[in-house]
């Protein structure tokens, strides 16, 4: 069993007995360059975001690539780029400027060298010349006694000759830190208090390995109290390990920030987000067609930080004004349960202020023509009229939840002109009254249309599938699709009108060729 005990402390006292004023608040978001950013990655990005803006602080990314063997090539461009696109600016970082460079943890090896030498000379490290055959060995008897698997610290009891001698060999070793019995507990900005002692559940962890490379615990340590980092918000999966590291701060003389664990973002049914899913990368939700801020929305909807309402309908707000709402007090201490249905519903909002505003709406009508012509690059006689896409998009906002849904195939006839469609069962003259009584309607919508399309068969003796199927033809060239009131609502009154009339300019040419 860990010895692990949490105690829920008011939050309050913690946050007001800050040393430092607003102003000089910096926070950092450090991830590792090892795949894409995910929804728990963008989740601390953005409460680092969130808490910095609304104290008026920095915003720090430091790229920590100290693992080599898993770098991803492109990952940090990708990361920066998915960053950029939800609107989490970066104060500092790589390909930002600041004076506390570089951000790039690889850069900064001599930094981390120097750290681990003054620590064997003060008697808080030691060389562990331990084989990975031992430790795997050590592991194994671990699990076959039913014990934690942990470092028995052989190298910490090495004589000034036996390290000598060892040295001498020119045996690889690794750099290990002395853990030590730690009784404070950790104030947790979010968990309260919090206490771990370390050194009775875990043995000397390494901080230099052997490629000269510092693991996390080493390297954050020092490039937060070198960057000036003063608000530390992560994963509460770190939350144990931070003992470790102000057992550092302590060894070094350094005064270490202030610690705030995010609680794990799970699934709707409770079980954990995992990367495997393969669904819960950022560039997934860009390229599925989701808005930033709605995505943004729906991750602070499951992990607190605002004043709740109850029973409140779903409130789409800017990146502004989440900063200036966000609390770091009402950030949930508990299981954080992602609703999807409710980034559906963000993302329709964010669709319907877009069409409120005539800039916005603009940029949508823009979107959607490219993404037509992504859909449809065989065909050179699609629809893209600005009035025609915003009409579309009215219907579409009450609707739908993406508008790449917009380009279905089902709904290829919003996009794609009927071409010289001959109207086989209708004649000149009965169409000419179908325009006739259409374009006297008030109303535009489905049910008026079904009445008005019933008593023209019955007026003009057309029978109704007969009409119907040709107006399917007439208006989308295709034989399947929506009920065909439907798709007169959906395409709207001006542009049913003109594709009839068209129809009718083509039959009076063939008839008059004929």
């Amino acid at each position: 069993m860990l010895n692990f005990r949490r105690v829920l402390a008011p939050r309050r006292c913690l946050l007001t007995s800050a040393r430092l004023s607003h102003k000089d608040v910096r926070v950092r978001f450090a991830p590792s360059p090892t795949g894409q950013l995910h929804l728990g990655g963008l989740r601390t990005a953005l409460y680092n975001f969130l808490y910095t803006r609304h104290v008026g602080g920095k915003f720090l990314l430091r790229i920590e690539d100290t693992d080599q063997t898993r770098l991803v090539p492109g990952a940090t461009e990708q990361l920066i780029e998915d960053l950029l696109w939800a609107g989490i600016e970066i104060d500092e970082g790589p390909g930002f400027g600041g004076d506390r460079a570089p951000y790039i943890q690889s850069q900064r090896t001599q930094l981390y060298s120097a750290a681990v030498e003054q620590l064997l000379q003060s008697g808080h490290a030691y060389r562990c010349f331990c084989t990975e055959r031992r430790l795997e060995l050590l592991r194994k008897e671990a699990l076959r006694t039913r014990q934690v698997p942990r470092y028995d610290n052989k190298c910490r009891q090495l004589t000034a000759a036996q390290l000598e001698q060892l040295l001498a060999k020119g045996t690889p070793y690794c750099i290990r830190f002395k853990l030590t019995s730690h009784e404070e507990p950790l104030q947790d900005l979010i968990y309260g208090s919090v206490a771990h002692n370390v050194s009775e559940t875990e043995g000397d962890p390494v901080i230099m390995k052997s490629d000269n490379f510092p693991t996390y615990h080493l390297a954050n340590v020092v490039d937060d109290h070198h960057m000036g980092i003063t608000h530390v918000l992560r994963g509460v999966e770190w939350q144990i390990s931070t003992t470790k590291h102000l057992l550092l701060y302590n060894a070094f003389g350094w005064q270490p920030p202030q610690f705030g664990h995010l609680p794990l973002l799970v699934n709707a049914d409770g079980t954990k987000l995992s990367k495997r899913q393969g669904d819960i990368g950022i560039t997934q939700f860009r390229e599925r067609g989701y808005f930033p801020t709605a995505l943004l929305n729906y991750i602070v909807s499951a992990g607190g930080g605002f004043e709740h309402k109850a029973n409140a309908k779903p409130q789409l707000l800017t990146l502004q004004q989440l900063a200036t709402e966000f609390s770091l007090e009402r950030v949930n201490a508990h299981p954080s349960r992602l609703n999807a249905e409710l980034l559906n519903d963000y993302n329709q909002l964010e669709i319907k202020q877009r069409l409120a505003h005539k800039e916005t709406r603009l940029q949508l009508v823009q979107h959607v023509q490219q993404l037509v012509k992504q859909a449809y690059p065989e065909h050179n006689n699609l629809d893209l009229a600005e009035a025609h896409i915003t009409e579309v998009l009215q219907w579409a906002a009450q609707r739908l939840t993406l508008l790449q849904d917009l380009t279905s195939s089902k709904l290829s006839f919003l996009w794609v002109k009927p071409h010289n469609y001959e109207l086989q069962h209708l004649s000149v003259e009965q169409l000419q009254q179908l325009l006739q009584q259409l374009t006297a309607l008030q109303q535009f919508h489905k049910d008026e249309l079904n009445v008005t399309l019933k008593a023209y068969a019955q007026t003009t003796k057309v029978k109704f599938p007969i009409l119907m199927k040709t107006l399917r033809g007439a208006l989308s060239g295709l034989q399947e699709g929506p009920g065909v009131a439907e798709m007169m609502e959906i395409l709207g009154k001006a542009v049913v009108l003109q594709r009839l009339q068209e129809s009718l300019k083509q039959n009076n040419k063939l008839q008059l060729e004929l």
